[in-house]
């Protein structure tokens, strides 16, 4: 009873301030009667009602006085309501109308419907709100640095605008703007980041009034991480910050700033609190490192070089990124050294002093970085950014062009030490088998799954500037193995990773006959001709099909009798399949397998090169005299190897026929 007496008190009491303000009468029902009202009424219906009084028992009139209070508490606060509801409104309508900086002052307008548009799945309508936005800020700013008494303006309506945000030369409805578009970028509402982002991008750079240091300061201030944030909370103001130092970046005002006082501390600053975001969660390195290198392409050398590495925090997070296995920091000092060209000690060992391609791509220095490489697989199915900018430093563009089937063909025929490479060419050889053999080969085909498709991911951004010469590289013994023993059985975890990779590796020889010829020979020479029948594809038998010119078939003819005279050809590599073998894969139960240790490992492809040359003549589509050509080079060779040997040795030249004839070492 005591806690109902004080409630209906309080109740009085708001009552008698909402009146006190608004100059109402509360109603007659509402107010507390006293014992003599009370007593009176009921003397007044006694004579009434004497009977019923008598018939009411104490408990039913406990239950009536119950429901009688609780008539009078939903009268209390439903009139309570409604005198609050009416000024809320009020508050809500001035929201909606088109916002004037000052009565006082003409001051164009601003509306401030604009920013529910920035937020839409509608790329147009972000953009032209964005538009309107800029266009009705430059103006009320433009008018605003007219005004000579400014302190009438800003004593009027602020918009949350503080005064200490350094925000000091601009109009109220701007500062306002700029905190609710750092706002804005930390809301995971549609498209919000998006659009806020774009709009602060634009107004930072179009209205120099904005500070860059003062946006800085704004930038942390309001999206402060505290304790009692969430887990998903914390996480939108990191993105916040994040998309806001890219606005800045994108804006260009950094740059302007470094041309007007190249001592200016701004890009020092703005570069170590992008480095101490990064370090916060590993989510947002690569973003914040994107975000340096979007600054990085509107700098000069000289700024990056005195100002970007010169920045705090930098160096130590450099130094400590092949122990923590940090492929970002591995980036940014690839990008950098790429726009200044000069050693710095800010990379530390990530990459080698004096720096070179060749020093880059050297077994030592690979397998320092092998650490930070093999991290890059968080960021799965993406690719990790480090992986294309090493791949474009490995095969530059247009370094050498790839050789036409008629030209290769005429190479092929040549003895091997009388063919030789240019000095870039070899040079590029030697880099990629390092990096194949030290990187692809050595550290992710040999752990988990994902780093082994992720050793497939670059193999396939290899493949666009990858020339014929080098695919024995790429396609190496290990590779191919890894491929089979995947493919052999169709419950492994990478059956489909393997199977689109092929599907890739076909397409990048559609059109390319010496391409087609050396893919072929990888898969089968590695296999030991039995790459379709062990992967249960028909992988090898569409690529022979394809030929469908006469020199494509001709260097399709004199690679099969290389590798049946070549006793060179059985791989150099271990057979140890454990290191390759996928966890799912049964290698043991092919049963084309266990016939190897019977027939000598060179049996299975000379097997298969025999067969294969009635399959080209099969699919072949020529004409009847290139045809022609096409079988008397195929019935000389078997027409050699069957009827005829030699006791001189191996190579026997004819002076009469003017042709070279080739056996194998060992009799067949």
């Amino acid at each position: 009873m005591g806690s109902k007496k004080r409630g209906s008190i309080a109740v009085n009491e708001v009552e008698n301030q909402l009146d006190r303000g608004t100059d109402k009468v509360v109603s007659e029902p509402l107010k507390k009667k006293t014992k003599k009202e009370k007593k009176k009424e009921v003397e007044d219906g006694s004579a009434a009602s004497s009977s019923t009084i008598q018939s009411i028992t104490p408990m039913e009139r406990k239950k009536k006085r119950k429901a009688l209070d609780k008539d009078k508490h939903h009268a209390a606060s439903d009139d309570i309501g409604a005198k609050l509801k009416k000024p809320l409104d009020l508050k809500v309508d001035e929201t909606r109308v088109p916002i004037v900086t000052s009565s006082s002052c003409d001051l164009p307008e601003f509306h401030i419907s604009v920013f529910k548009d920035l937020a839409s799945a509608d790329a147009t309508l972000r953009e032209a709100a964005v538009e309107s936005l800029v266009i009705e800020l430059q103006e009320v700013q433009k008018a605003y640095d007219e005004i000579e008494k400014k302190e009438l303006v800003e004593g009027g309506l602020q918009l949350e605008a503080e005064k200490d945000d350094g925000l000091n030369n601009c109009a109220p409805s701007l500062r306002y703007a700029v905190r609710r578009l750092i706002r804005g970028v930390s809301s995971s509402r549609e498209c919000a980041r998006q659009g806020f982002a774009l709009g602060l991008t634009i107004l930072v750079g179009s209205i120099s009034n904005i500070k860059v240091d003062a946006l800085l300061k704004l930038i942390v201030d309001l999206l402060e991480v505290s304790s009692s944030m969430k887990g998903q909370e914390v996480k939108e103001c990191l993105f916040g910050r994040l998309f806001a130092y890219g606005a800045i970046a994108r804006s260009g005002r950094l740059t302007e700033e470094w041309v007007t006082d190249k001592n200016s501390p701004s890009i020092k600053e703005f570069t170590s609190s992008i480095i101490s975001l990064a370090a916060k969660k590993r989510y947002l390195q690569e973003p914040a490192v994107s975000v340096i290198l979007d600054l990085a392409e509107k700098l000069p050398a000289e700024a990056l070089q005195n100002h970007v590495l010169e920045a705090p925090g930098l160096q130590e997070w450099c130094k400590g990124a092949i122990e923590a296995g940090n492929p970002d920091a591995l980036l940014l000092a690839l990008k950098m050294r790429e726009k200044t060209s000069v050693d710095s000690k800010v990379f530390g060992k990530l990459l080698p002093n004096p720096y070179t391609i060749g020093g880059l791509f050297s077994a030592h220095h690979m397998s320092s970085l092998a650490n930070c490489l093999k991290e890059s697989t968080f960021c799965q199915p993406r690719v990790h950014s480090v992986w294309p900018v090493l791949v474009n430093i490995l095969l530059p563009d247009m370094v050498f062009p790839d050789m036409d089937s008629t030209s290769s063909l005429n190479s092929i025929k040549k003895h091997k030490k009388n063919r030789k490479c240019s000095s870039s060419e070899e040079e590029i050889q030697k880099n990629l088998r390092c990096f194949c053999e030290v990187i692809v080969e050595g550290c992710l085909l040999l752990s988990s799954h994902d780093r082994k498709h992720l050793a497939f991911d670059v193999l396939l951004l290899l493949l666009p500037r990858l020339p014929a010469s080098c695919v024995p590289i790429v396609l190496s013994y290990k590779l191919v193995q890894c491929l089979v023993d995947i493919l052999s059985t169709k419950d492994s975890w990478l059956y489909k990773v393997a199977q689109y990779f092929l599907k890739e590796l076909s397409e990048w020889v559609k059109n390319d006959d010496v391409r087609r010829v050396a893919v072929i020979v990888a898969l089968q020479k590695h296999s030991n001709g039995k790459f379709d029948c062990i992967t249960g594809m028909k992988t090898v038998k569409d690529l022979v099909s394809g030929f469908k010119t006469e020199s494509g078939c001709m260097l399709f003819i004199q690679n099969l009798m290389n590798m049946f005279l070549d006793e060179g050809h059985a791989s150099e590599e271990p057979s140890d399949q454990s290191q390759t073998t996928d966890d799912n894969s049964e290698i043991g139960s092919v049963e084309d397998k266990d016939s190897v240790g019977t027939m000598g490992m060179s049996d299975f492809l000379k097997s298969w090169v025999i067969d294969s040359f009635p399959g080209v003549l099969k699919h072949l589509q020529l004409d009847p005299e290139a045809k022609f050509r096409v079988q008397k080079e195929i019935l000389k060779f078997l027409a050699v190897q069957g009827i005829f040997s030699s006791s001189l040795g191996t190579e026997v030249t004819s002076f009469e026929l003017q042709e070279k004839f080739r056996w194998p070492k060992a009799a067949i």
